[in-house]
Protein backbone atom coordinates (compact mmCIF):
# COMPACT_ATOMS: atom_id res chain seq x y z
CA UNK A 1 0.00 0.00 0.00
CA UNK A 2 2.93 2.25 0.93
CA UNK A 3 4.39 1.54 -2.26
CA UNK A 4 1.31 2.20 -4.21
CA UNK A 5 1.06 5.48 -2.68
CA UNK A 6 4.44 6.85 -3.31
CA UNK A 7 3.94 5.45 -6.74
CA UNK A 8 0.40 7.57 -7.30
CA UNK A 9 1.94 10.66 -5.89
CA UNK A 10 5.45 10.42 -7.60
CA UNK A 11 3.11 9.85 -11.10
CA UNK A 12 0.62 12.86 -10.03
CA UNK A 13 3.20 15.51 -8.86
CA UNK A 14 5.55 14.59 -11.84
CA UNK A 15 2.17 14.42 -14.43
CA UNK A 16 1.81 17.81 -13.11
CA UNK A 17 5.16 18.73 -13.23
CA UNK A 18 5.45 17.93 -16.82
CA UNK A 19 1.81 19.36 -17.42
CA UNK A 20 2.43 22.94 -16.39
CA UNK A 21 5.87 23.20 -18.29
CA UNK A 22 3.91 22.13 -21.66
CA UNK A 23 1.40 24.78 -21.04
CA UNK A 24 4.58 27.07 -20.53
CA UNK A 25 6.37 26.39 -23.74
CA UNK A 26 3.48 26.02 -25.39
CA UNK A 27 2.26 29.60 -24.49
CA UNK A 28 6.21 30.98 -24.87
CA UNK A 29 5.96 29.44 -28.61
CA UNK A 30 2.97 30.88 -29.61
CA UNK A 31 3.71 34.43 -27.85
CA UNK A 32 7.16 34.30 -29.71
CA UNK A 33 5.34 33.43 -33.37
CA UNK A 34 2.66 36.20 -32.27
CA UNK A 35 6.23 38.95 -31.49
CA UNK A 36 4.90 42.25 -30.96
CA UNK A 37 1.34 41.90 -32.19
CA UNK A 38 0.08 40.74 -28.91
CA UNK A 39 1.28 44.46 -27.03
CA UNK A 40 -0.18 45.85 -30.29
CA UNK A 41 -3.17 43.87 -30.04
CA UNK A 42 -3.86 45.24 -26.52
CA UNK A 43 -2.87 48.53 -27.13
CA UNK A 44 -4.98 49.30 -30.46
CA UNK A 45 -7.95 47.63 -29.76
CA UNK A 46 -9.06 47.91 -26.25
CA UNK A 47 -10.41 51.53 -26.64
CA UNK A 48 -14.36 49.99 -25.71
CA UNK A 49 -15.18 47.41 -23.31
CA UNK A 50 -16.50 45.16 -26.02
CA UNK A 51 -12.86 45.15 -28.18
CA UNK A 52 -10.98 44.48 -24.37
CA UNK A 53 -13.28 41.37 -24.29
CA UNK A 54 -12.36 40.79 -27.85
CA UNK A 55 -8.47 41.69 -27.26
CA UNK A 56 -8.15 39.58 -24.08
CA UNK A 57 -9.77 36.40 -25.69
CA UNK A 58 -6.88 36.68 -28.67
CA UNK A 59 -4.14 37.76 -26.66
CA UNK A 60 -5.21 34.53 -24.01
CA UNK A 61 -5.58 32.06 -26.89
CA UNK A 62 -2.31 33.08 -28.27
CA UNK A 63 -0.41 32.23 -24.98
CA UNK A 64 -2.71 29.89 -23.48
CA UNK A 65 -2.68 31.56 -19.84
CA UNK A 66 -5.48 33.72 -18.83
CA UNK A 67 -3.19 34.62 -15.98
CA UNK A 68 -0.37 35.82 -18.44
CA UNK A 69 -2.84 38.19 -20.32
CA UNK A 70 -4.12 39.53 -16.71
CA UNK A 71 -0.68 39.84 -15.57
CA UNK A 72 0.28 42.03 -18.81
CA UNK A 73 -3.23 44.03 -18.22
CA UNK A 74 -2.40 44.74 -14.75
CA UNK A 75 1.73 45.87 -15.95
CA UNK A 76 -0.60 48.09 -18.82
CA UNK A 77 -2.68 49.73 -15.92
CA UNK A 78 -0.09 50.11 -13.53
CA UNK A 79 1.99 52.18 -16.18
CA UNK A 80 -0.91 54.17 -16.96
CA UNK A 81 -1.47 52.66 -20.54
CA UNK A 82 -4.68 51.49 -19.91
CA UNK A 83 -7.83 52.67 -18.70
CA UNK A 84 -9.49 50.31 -15.59
CA UNK A 85 -12.76 50.05 -17.74
CA UNK A 86 -10.67 48.53 -20.85
CA UNK A 87 -8.65 46.30 -18.32
CA UNK A 88 -11.68 44.84 -17.15
CA UNK A 89 -13.13 43.71 -20.45
CA UNK A 90 -9.57 42.37 -21.55
CA UNK A 91 -9.99 40.31 -17.89
CA UNK A 92 -13.47 39.49 -18.72
CA UNK A 93 -12.35 38.21 -22.27
CA UNK A 94 -9.03 36.54 -20.96
CA UNK A 95 -11.82 34.26 -18.98
CA UNK A 96 -13.27 33.20 -22.53
CA UNK A 97 -9.96 33.02 -23.79
CA UNK A 98 -8.13 30.20 -21.07
CA UNK A 99 -11.61 27.83 -21.81
CA UNK A 100 -9.74 26.80 -25.58
CA UNK A 101 -7.09 24.74 -23.33
CA UNK A 102 -10.05 22.70 -21.95
CA UNK A 103 -11.00 21.80 -25.25
CA UNK A 104 -7.83 21.20 -26.36
CA UNK A 105 -7.58 18.81 -23.64
CA UNK A 106 -11.09 17.24 -24.23
CA UNK A 107 -9.55 15.97 -27.23
CA UNK A 108 -8.43 12.81 -26.03
CA UNK A 109 -4.64 12.61 -28.32
CA UNK A 110 -2.89 11.53 -25.31
CA UNK A 111 -1.33 8.04 -27.02
CA UNK A 112 -0.02 10.44 -29.36
CA UNK A 113 1.78 12.57 -27.17
CA UNK A 114 5.54 10.91 -27.62
CA UNK A 115 5.24 11.34 -31.20
CA UNK A 116 4.29 14.72 -31.01
CA UNK A 117 7.28 15.55 -28.42
CA UNK A 118 9.40 13.93 -30.79
CA UNK A 119 8.12 16.28 -33.35
CA UNK A 120 8.47 19.21 -31.14
CA UNK A 121 12.52 18.14 -30.36
CA UNK A 122 13.59 17.64 -34.25
CA UNK A 123 12.00 20.96 -34.89
CA UNK A 124 13.86 22.99 -31.72
CA UNK A 125 17.12 20.75 -32.40
CA UNK A 126 17.55 20.28 -35.74
CA UNK A 127 16.73 23.32 -37.35
CA UNK A 128 17.89 26.67 -36.95
CA UNK A 129 14.99 28.55 -38.47
CA UNK A 130 13.85 30.72 -36.14
CA UNK A 131 9.59 30.18 -37.29
CA UNK A 132 10.56 26.50 -37.59
CA UNK A 133 12.25 26.67 -33.60
CA UNK A 134 8.91 28.09 -32.48
CA UNK A 135 6.93 25.80 -34.21
CA UNK A 136 9.12 22.82 -32.63
CA UNK A 137 8.65 24.90 -28.95
CA UNK A 138 4.26 25.00 -29.90
CA UNK A 139 4.37 21.11 -30.60
CA UNK A 140 6.96 19.69 -27.83
CA UNK A 141 4.80 21.74 -25.49
CA UNK A 142 1.03 20.62 -26.85
CA UNK A 143 2.61 17.05 -26.41
CA UNK A 144 3.93 17.46 -23.03
CA UNK A 145 0.88 18.98 -22.08
CA UNK A 146 -0.88 15.57 -23.09
CA UNK A 147 1.92 13.30 -21.73
CA UNK A 148 1.54 15.00 -18.08
CA UNK A 149 -2.17 14.89 -18.19
CA UNK A 150 -1.49 10.50 -19.01
CA UNK A 151 0.44 10.51 -15.76
CA UNK A 152 -1.37 12.48 -13.88
CA UNK A 153 -4.61 10.13 -15.26
CA UNK A 154 -2.60 7.08 -14.35
CA UNK A 155 -1.31 8.28 -10.81
CA UNK A 156 -5.29 9.22 -9.70
CA UNK A 157 -6.97 5.75 -10.84
CA UNK A 158 -6.64 4.56 -7.11
CA UNK A 159 -8.83 7.56 -6.13
CA UNK A 160 -11.57 5.58 -7.54
CA UNK A 161 -11.49 2.75 -4.76
CA UNK A 162 -10.17 5.28 -1.94
CA UNK A 163 -13.08 5.57 0.94
CA UNK A 164 -11.63 9.33 1.94
CA UNK A 165 -11.83 10.44 -1.93
CA UNK A 166 -15.17 9.18 -2.44
CA UNK A 167 -16.60 10.86 1.15
CA UNK A 168 -14.96 13.67 0.04
CA UNK A 169 -16.61 14.01 -3.13
CA UNK A 170 -19.67 12.65 -1.83
CA UNK A 171 -19.32 16.36 0.75
CA UNK A 172 -18.66 18.34 -2.17
CA UNK A 173 -21.75 17.11 -3.73
CA UNK A 174 -23.99 17.56 -0.71
CA UNK A 175 -22.35 21.07 -0.14
CA UNK A 176 -21.35 22.93 -3.27
CA UNK A 177 -19.23 25.81 -1.30
CA UNK A 178 -16.82 23.06 -0.16
CA UNK A 179 -16.45 22.22 -3.66
CA UNK A 180 -15.11 25.84 -4.39
CA UNK A 181 -12.85 25.72 -1.83
CA UNK A 182 -11.09 22.73 -2.94
CA UNK A 183 -11.01 24.53 -6.59
CA UNK A 184 -9.93 27.67 -5.13
CA UNK A 185 -7.32 26.36 -2.57
CA UNK A 186 -5.54 24.38 -5.84
CA UNK A 187 -5.68 26.67 -8.26
CA UNK A 188 -3.89 29.19 -5.70
CA UNK A 189 -1.31 26.26 -4.94
CA UNK A 190 -0.53 25.48 -8.47
CA UNK A 191 -1.20 28.56 -9.96
CA UNK A 192 -2.48 27.65 -13.31
CA UNK A 193 -6.36 27.14 -13.81
CA UNK A 194 -5.42 25.53 -17.12
CA UNK A 195 -4.08 22.71 -14.94
CA UNK A 196 -6.71 22.38 -11.80
CA UNK A 197 -9.00 21.91 -14.84
CA UNK A 198 -7.44 19.16 -16.64
CA UNK A 199 -6.89 17.36 -13.74
CA UNK A 200 -10.86 17.76 -13.09
CA UNK A 201 -11.56 16.11 -16.67
CA UNK A 202 -9.41 13.56 -15.59
CA UNK A 203 -10.80 12.62 -12.56
CA UNK A 204 -14.32 13.10 -13.94
CA UNK A 205 -13.55 10.73 -17.35
CA UNK A 206 -12.50 8.00 -14.63
CA UNK A 207 -15.07 8.23 -12.98
CA UNK A 208 -13.71 9.35 -9.65
CA UNK A 209 -15.73 12.68 -9.43
CA UNK A 210 -20.10 13.37 -10.61
CA UNK A 211 -20.51 16.09 -12.32
CA UNK A 212 -22.81 17.66 -9.17
CA UNK A 213 -19.72 17.81 -7.64
CA UNK A 214 -17.16 18.69 -10.26
CA UNK A 215 -18.92 22.14 -11.13
CA UNK A 216 -17.87 23.65 -7.95
CA UNK A 217 -14.53 23.01 -8.26
CA UNK A 218 -14.30 24.39 -11.63
CA UNK A 219 -15.97 27.42 -10.19
CA UNK A 220 -13.60 27.92 -7.65
CA UNK A 221 -10.84 26.95 -9.95
CA UNK A 222 -11.84 30.51 -11.65
CA UNK A 223 -11.42 32.06 -8.58
CA UNK A 224 -8.32 30.45 -7.62
CA UNK A 225 -6.74 31.74 -11.04
CA UNK A 226 -7.21 35.34 -10.06
CA UNK A 227 -4.28 35.10 -7.32
CA UNK A 228 -1.65 35.38 -10.11
CA UNK A 229 -3.32 39.12 -10.91
CA UNK A 230 -3.00 40.01 -6.59
CA UNK A 231 0.59 39.13 -6.62
CA UNK A 232 1.23 40.89 -9.93
CA UNK A 233 -0.61 44.54 -8.35
CA UNK A 234 1.43 44.13 -4.87
CA UNK A 235 3.36 47.26 -4.94
CA UNK A 236 2.03 48.30 -8.15
CA UNK A 237 0.21 51.83 -8.18
CA UNK A 238 -3.75 51.90 -7.46
CA UNK A 239 -5.14 51.30 -10.80
CA UNK A 240 -3.07 48.26 -11.45
CA UNK A 241 -4.81 47.08 -7.38
CA UNK A 242 -8.17 47.99 -8.89
CA UNK A 243 -7.49 45.76 -12.04
CA UNK A 244 -7.20 43.02 -10.03
CA UNK A 245 -9.84 43.45 -7.83
CA UNK A 246 -12.38 43.73 -10.82
CA UNK A 247 -10.92 40.36 -11.66
CA UNK A 248 -11.40 38.80 -8.25
CA UNK A 249 -14.89 40.50 -7.81
CA UNK A 250 -15.87 39.09 -11.55
CA UNK A 251 -14.88 35.58 -11.01
CA UNK A 252 -16.70 35.33 -7.06
CA UNK A 253 -20.15 37.42 -8.72
CA UNK A 254 -19.86 34.74 -11.36
CA UNK A 255 -19.63 31.83 -8.90
CA UNK A 256 -22.43 32.85 -6.68
CA UNK A 257 -24.68 33.39 -9.62
CA UNK A 258 -24.08 29.40 -11.52
CA UNK A 259 -24.36 27.92 -7.65
CA UNK A 260 -27.46 29.16 -6.87
CA UNK A 261 -28.78 27.95 -10.83
CA UNK A 262 -26.45 24.58 -10.14
CA UNK A 263 -29.02 22.45 -10.61
CA UNK A 264 -30.35 23.98 -13.70
CA UNK A 265 -27.00 24.58 -14.57
CA UNK A 266 -26.15 20.70 -14.29
CA UNK A 267 -29.34 19.53 -15.94
CA UNK A 268 -27.91 21.72 -18.95
CA UNK A 269 -24.86 19.90 -19.23
CA UNK A 270 -26.18 16.50 -19.17
CA UNK A 271 -28.65 18.13 -22.23
CA UNK A 272 -25.38 19.53 -24.13
CA UNK A 273 -24.26 15.52 -23.89
CA UNK A 274 -27.25 14.04 -25.03
CA UNK A 275 -27.53 16.38 -28.13
CA UNK A 276 -24.01 16.70 -28.81
CA UNK A 277 -22.78 13.09 -27.90
CA UNK A 278 -19.85 14.38 -26.32
CA UNK A 279 -17.13 12.41 -23.81
CA UNK A 280 -16.88 13.14 -20.53
CA UNK A 281 -13.95 15.40 -20.72
CA UNK A 282 -15.16 17.54 -23.39
CA UNK A 283 -18.20 17.92 -20.71
CA UNK A 284 -15.98 19.61 -18.18
CA UNK A 285 -14.61 21.53 -21.27
CA UNK A 286 -18.11 22.84 -22.16
CA UNK A 287 -19.01 23.71 -18.27
CA UNK A 288 -15.69 25.46 -18.25
CA UNK A 289 -16.63 27.24 -21.98
CA UNK A 290 -20.34 28.42 -20.91
CA UNK A 291 -20.01 29.71 -17.21
CA UNK A 292 -17.03 32.12 -18.53
CA UNK A 293 -18.86 32.85 -21.85
CA UNK A 294 -22.33 33.27 -19.57
CA UNK A 295 -20.37 35.52 -16.83
CA UNK A 296 -19.07 37.94 -19.19
CA UNK A 297 -22.68 38.17 -21.25
CA UNK A 298 -24.24 38.81 -17.58
CA UNK A 299 -21.66 41.36 -16.25
CA UNK A 300 -20.43 42.98 -19.01
CA UNK A 301 -23.05 45.35 -19.17
CA UNK A 302 -22.02 45.93 -15.25
CA UNK A 303 -18.43 46.62 -15.93
CA UNK A 304 -19.06 50.73 -14.84
CA UNK A 305 -20.60 49.22 -11.68
CA UNK A 306 -17.58 46.61 -10.93
CA UNK A 307 -15.37 49.92 -11.95
CA UNK A 308 -17.28 51.80 -9.51
CA UNK A 309 -17.15 49.22 -6.66
CA UNK A 310 -13.18 48.48 -7.07
CA UNK A 311 -13.10 52.27 -6.75
CA UNK A 312 -14.29 52.43 -3.65
CA UNK A 313 -13.02 49.36 -2.08
CA UNK A 314 -9.39 50.36 -3.03
CA UNK A 315 -9.15 53.97 -2.17
CA UNK A 316 -6.60 56.39 -3.70
CA UNK A 317 -5.44 58.46 -7.00
CA UNK A 318 -6.05 57.05 -10.04
CA UNK A 319 -3.31 58.28 -11.99
CA UNK A 320 -3.91 57.32 -15.65
CA UNK A 321 -2.02 58.69 -17.99
CA UNK A 322 -2.85 58.36 -21.40
CA UNK A 323 0.10 57.09 -23.68
CA UNK A 324 -2.31 57.11 -27.42
CA UNK A 325 -1.62 60.33 -29.43
CA UNK A 326 -3.72 63.44 -28.16
CA UNK A 327 -3.49 65.73 -30.45
CA UNK A 328 -2.76 64.41 -33.98
CA UNK A 329 -6.42 65.27 -35.65
CA UNK A 330 -6.07 64.85 -39.55
CA UNK A 331 -8.74 66.95 -40.06
CA UNK A 332 -6.60 69.87 -39.76
CA UNK A 333 -3.66 69.21 -42.16
CA UNK A 334 -6.26 70.10 -45.09
CA UNK A 335 -8.30 72.32 -43.07
CA UNK A 336 -5.67 74.90 -41.47
CA UNK A 337 -2.10 73.43 -41.41
CA UNK A 338 -0.75 75.89 -39.19
CA UNK A 339 -3.17 74.27 -36.31
CA UNK A 340 -1.71 71.31 -37.47
CA UNK A 341 1.39 72.22 -37.16
CA UNK A 342 1.10 73.47 -33.62
CA UNK A 343 -1.04 70.37 -32.37
CA UNK A 344 1.82 68.20 -33.85
CA UNK A 345 3.78 70.38 -31.58
CA UNK A 346 1.76 69.63 -28.17
CA UNK A 347 2.31 65.83 -29.29
CA UNK A 348 6.29 66.07 -29.69
CA UNK A 349 6.12 67.89 -26.17
CA UNK A 350 4.51 65.04 -24.95
CA UNK A 351 6.23 62.37 -26.22
CA UNK A 352 9.62 64.78 -24.22
CA UNK A 353 7.61 64.42 -21.54
CA UNK A 354 7.65 60.46 -21.56
CA UNK A 355 11.59 60.87 -22.37
CA UNK A 356 11.74 62.32 -18.74
CA UNK A 357 9.46 60.25 -16.89
CA UNK A 358 11.22 56.90 -18.25
CA UNK A 359 15.11 58.53 -17.25
CA UNK A 360 12.92 59.22 -13.68
CA UNK A 361 12.09 55.63 -13.49
CA UNK A 362 15.58 54.39 -14.60
CA UNK A 363 16.66 55.96 -11.61
CA UNK A 364 14.43 54.92 -9.01
CA UNK A 365 14.94 51.38 -10.14
CA UNK A 366 19.01 52.37 -9.78
CA UNK A 367 18.06 53.17 -6.43
CA UNK A 368 15.92 50.14 -5.25
CA UNK A 369 16.57 47.59 -7.35
CA UNK A 370 12.34 47.17 -7.30
CA UNK A 371 11.81 45.50 -11.11
CA UNK A 372 8.36 47.60 -11.75
CA UNK A 373 10.49 50.48 -12.35
CA UNK A 374 11.93 48.69 -14.56
CA UNK A 375 8.87 47.50 -16.09
CA UNK A 376 7.36 50.81 -16.33
CA UNK A 377 9.97 52.47 -18.13
CA UNK A 378 10.15 49.46 -21.12
CA UNK A 379 6.32 50.48 -21.21
CA UNK A 380 7.12 54.22 -21.89
CA UNK A 381 9.91 53.17 -24.60
CA UNK A 382 7.01 51.43 -26.57
CA UNK A 383 5.04 54.46 -25.49
CA UNK A 384 7.88 56.41 -27.01
CA UNK A 385 8.23 54.23 -30.11
CA UNK A 386 4.83 54.14 -30.88
CA UNK A 387 4.09 58.00 -30.44
CA UNK A 388 7.51 58.22 -33.21
CA UNK A 389 5.64 56.56 -35.66
CA UNK A 390 2.40 58.18 -34.98
CA UNK A 391 4.41 61.53 -34.94
CA UNK A 392 6.69 61.14 -37.51
CA UNK A 393 3.11 59.56 -40.33
CA UNK A 394 1.01 62.98 -39.06
CA UNK A 395 4.05 65.25 -40.22
CA UNK A 396 4.92 63.40 -43.50
CA UNK A 397 1.01 64.16 -44.60
CA UNK A 398 1.58 67.58 -43.16
CA UNK A 399 4.74 68.36 -45.72
CA UNK A 400 2.80 67.24 -48.75
CA UNK A 401 0.89 70.36 -48.41
CA UNK A 402 1.38 74.20 -48.70
CA UNK A 403 2.96 75.72 -45.13
CA UNK A 404 4.50 79.50 -44.99
CA UNK A 405 8.36 79.54 -44.81
CA UNK A 406 7.91 79.87 -40.41
CA UNK A 407 5.54 76.87 -40.32
CA UNK A 408 7.87 74.88 -42.66
CA UNK A 409 10.89 75.81 -40.30
CA UNK A 410 8.71 74.66 -37.26
CA UNK A 411 7.60 71.30 -38.98
CA UNK A 412 11.51 70.71 -39.83
CA UNK A 413 12.72 71.31 -36.10
CA UNK A 414 9.72 68.96 -34.89
CA UNK A 415 11.45 66.36 -37.23
CA UNK A 416 13.94 66.23 -35.63
CA UNK A 417 13.35 66.77 -31.99
CA UNK A 418 11.04 63.72 -32.30
CA UNK A 419 14.38 61.46 -33.52
CA UNK A 420 16.19 62.95 -30.92
CA UNK A 421 14.00 61.92 -27.96
CA UNK A 422 13.49 58.91 -29.45
CA UNK A 423 16.95 58.04 -29.19
CA UNK A 424 16.60 59.66 -25.21
CA UNK A 425 14.81 56.88 -25.01
CA UNK A 426 16.63 54.28 -26.12
CA UNK A 427 19.75 55.52 -23.73
CA UNK A 428 17.29 54.98 -21.13
CA UNK A 429 16.48 51.06 -22.10
CA UNK A 430 20.48 51.26 -22.01
CA UNK A 431 20.56 52.07 -18.56
CA UNK A 432 18.22 49.82 -17.70
CA UNK A 433 20.09 46.91 -19.32
CA UNK A 434 22.98 48.22 -16.98
CA UNK A 435 21.50 48.44 -13.74
CA UNK A 436 20.18 44.50 -14.77
CA UNK A 437 23.86 43.50 -15.78
CA UNK A 438 24.74 44.99 -12.34
CA UNK A 439 22.35 43.68 -10.31
CA UNK A 440 23.23 40.18 -12.00
CA UNK A 441 26.97 40.64 -11.34
CA UNK A 442 26.62 41.85 -7.96
CA UNK A 443 28.87 44.85 -8.82
CA UNK A 444 29.62 46.95 -6.06
CA UNK A 445 29.91 50.86 -6.84
CA UNK A 446 32.57 53.22 -3.94
CA UNK A 447 31.00 56.13 -2.29
CA UNK A 448 32.28 58.43 -4.97
CA UNK A 449 31.49 56.79 -7.82
CA UNK A 450 28.31 56.36 -7.09
CA UNK A 451 27.74 60.24 -5.86
CA UNK A 452 29.32 61.11 -9.56
CA UNK A 453 26.44 59.11 -11.09
CA UNK A 454 24.37 60.80 -8.89
CA UNK A 455 25.74 63.91 -9.95
CA UNK A 456 26.00 62.94 -13.49
CA UNK A 457 22.19 62.21 -13.67
CA UNK A 458 20.48 65.22 -11.84
CA UNK A 459 22.24 67.51 -14.61
CA UNK A 460 21.49 65.18 -17.37
CA UNK A 461 17.57 65.51 -15.97
CA UNK A 462 17.61 69.05 -15.60
CA UNK A 463 19.04 69.59 -19.23
CA UNK A 464 16.42 67.10 -20.68
CA UNK A 465 13.63 69.08 -18.68
CA UNK A 466 15.17 72.38 -19.64
CA UNK A 467 15.68 71.48 -23.30
CA UNK A 468 11.70 70.49 -23.13
CA UNK A 469 11.12 74.04 -21.94
CA UNK A 470 13.07 75.81 -24.49
CA UNK A 471 11.26 73.68 -27.08
CA UNK A 472 7.53 74.53 -25.77
CA UNK A 473 8.26 78.03 -25.53
CA UNK A 474 11.29 79.19 -27.92
CA UNK A 475 12.68 80.85 -24.97
CA UNK A 476 15.65 81.75 -25.99
CA UNK A 477 17.36 82.20 -22.50
CA UNK A 478 16.61 78.64 -21.45
CA UNK A 479 17.94 77.87 -24.70
CA UNK A 480 21.54 79.44 -23.60
CA UNK A 481 21.41 77.89 -20.41
CA UNK A 482 20.86 74.45 -21.86
CA UNK A 483 23.87 74.60 -24.09
CA UNK A 484 26.08 75.68 -20.50
CA UNK A 485 24.55 72.75 -19.14
CA UNK A 486 25.20 70.51 -21.80
CA UNK A 487 29.06 71.90 -21.87
CA UNK A 488 29.16 70.98 -18.25
CA UNK A 489 27.83 67.26 -19.03
CA UNK A 490 30.59 67.03 -21.13
CA UNK A 491 33.39 68.60 -18.81
CA UNK A 492 31.94 65.89 -15.94
CA UNK A 493 32.26 63.12 -18.16
CA UNK A 494 35.68 64.23 -18.69
CA UNK A 495 36.46 64.36 -15.01
CA UNK A 496 34.62 61.31 -13.73
CA UNK A 497 36.30 59.28 -16.44
CA UNK A 498 39.63 60.31 -14.79
CA UNK A 499 38.37 59.77 -10.99
CA UNK A 500 37.72 56.30 -12.20
CA UNK A 501 41.20 55.45 -14.02
CA UNK A 502 42.59 56.35 -10.55
CA UNK A 503 40.13 54.31 -8.22
CA UNK A 504 41.19 51.55 -10.59
CA UNK A 505 44.44 52.07 -10.28
CA UNK A 506 44.16 52.62 -6.41
CA UNK A 507 42.20 49.34 -6.09
CA UNK A 508 38.83 51.06 -4.99
CA UNK A 509 36.87 50.02 -8.01
CA UNK A 510 37.05 46.58 -9.90
CA UNK A 511 37.19 46.21 -13.90
CA UNK A 512 33.40 45.12 -13.62
CA UNK A 513 32.20 48.04 -11.76
CA UNK A 514 34.64 50.24 -13.80
CA UNK A 515 32.93 49.06 -16.78
CA UNK A 516 29.46 49.78 -15.40
CA UNK A 517 30.55 53.08 -14.36
CA UNK A 518 32.04 54.69 -17.62
CA UNK A 519 28.97 53.06 -19.77
CA UNK A 520 26.22 54.68 -17.56
CA UNK A 521 28.39 58.01 -18.11
CA UNK A 522 28.19 57.14 -21.69
CA UNK A 523 24.80 56.97 -21.86
CA UNK A 524 24.04 59.94 -19.80
CA UNK A 525 26.29 62.25 -22.07
CA UNK A 526 24.26 61.21 -25.08
CA UNK A 527 20.84 61.83 -23.37
CA UNK A 528 22.61 65.46 -22.98
CA UNK A 529 23.63 65.32 -26.53
CA UNK A 530 20.14 64.47 -27.62
CA UNK A 531 18.44 67.39 -25.49
CA UNK A 532 21.58 69.67 -27.13
CA UNK A 533 20.66 69.07 -30.62
CA UNK A 534 16.98 69.48 -29.55
CA UNK A 535 17.41 73.02 -28.38
CA UNK A 536 19.86 74.02 -31.16
CA UNK A 537 17.36 73.21 -33.57
CA UNK A 538 14.85 75.73 -31.91
CA UNK A 539 17.46 77.94 -32.06
CA UNK A 540 18.14 77.85 -35.83
CA UNK A 541 14.47 78.13 -35.75
CA UNK A 542 14.72 81.44 -34.10
CA UNK A 543 17.85 82.19 -36.51
CA UNK A 544 19.63 82.38 -33.87
CA UNK A 545 23.44 81.51 -34.04
CA UNK A 546 25.01 79.44 -31.28
CA UNK A 547 27.85 81.53 -29.81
Amino acid sequence: MEYNLQEMLFMFFGGLGIFLFGIKSMGDGLQKSAGNRLRDILDKYTSNPFLGVLAGIIVTVLIQSSSGTTVITVGLVSAGFMTLRQAIGVIMGANIGTTVTAFIIGFDVGAYALPIIAIGAILLFFFKKEKLQHLGQIFFGFGMLFYGLELMGGGMKPLRSSEYFIDLTQSMSDNPFLGVIVGTVFTVIVQSSSATIGILQELYAGGSIQLDAALPVLFGDNIGTTITAILASIGASVAARRAAAAHVIFNLIGTAIFLILLIPFTQYIYWITDLLAIEDKMQIAFAHGTFNVLNTVIQFWFIGTIAWIVTKFVPGEDSIVDTKAQHLDPIFIQQSPSIAVEQAKYEVIRMGDFAKLGLDEARKYMATGDKKHAEKSAHIEDALNSLNSKITDYLVKLAAVDLTEQESQEHKTLMHAINDIERIGDHVENIIELIDYKTATRVNLSADAQKELTEMYDLTRSTLEKSLQTLASGDMVEARQVIEMEAKLDMLERQFRKNHVVRLNTGECDGQAGMFFVDMLSNLERIGDHAMNITEITLEDANEGIV
